[in-house]
């Protein structure tokens, strides 16, 4: 027990130092594309670190994923295999001829078996 306790001494400051790292590294490498790119190609001007480090966390904001390893299309995705399970043989090709006309050849999503 003793043992594990010391890992997470160690941990808590190397995951800070690593996030703050990151920032760091992050911030600075748009800053410098921005300035070698930007005014070179559209006259705009330079940035500083800080409006760097702005324009990574609206990037971020706008972009980003915010740290959620589920997307919405997987969700999608597993909703719409719930409901291919629960058809009919029936409603089945009903669905594939109305896939067919707007989406091309429909092949169903691949169901999990369950155990």
């Amino acid at each position: 027990m003793r043992r594990g306790w010391r890992k997470w001494i160690w941990l808590g400051p190397l995951a800070i130092l690593g996030v703050f790292a990151f920032i760091v590294i992050g911030g600075e490498i748009v800053q410098q594309l921005w300035n070698w790119l930007m005014p070179a190609l559209f006259g705009w001007r330079q940035i500083s670190f800080w409006q760097a480090l702005g324009l990574l966390l609206l990037c971020r904001i706008l972009f980003g994923r915010h740290g959620f390893r589920t997307s919405h299309r997987s969700s999608m995705r597993r909703r719409m295999a719930e409901r291919w399970e629960q058809m009919t043989p029936e409603e089945r090709e009903k669905a594939r001829q109305r896939f067919r006309g707007f989406c091309g050849p429909f092949e169903p999503p691949a169901a999990k078996p369950t155990t």
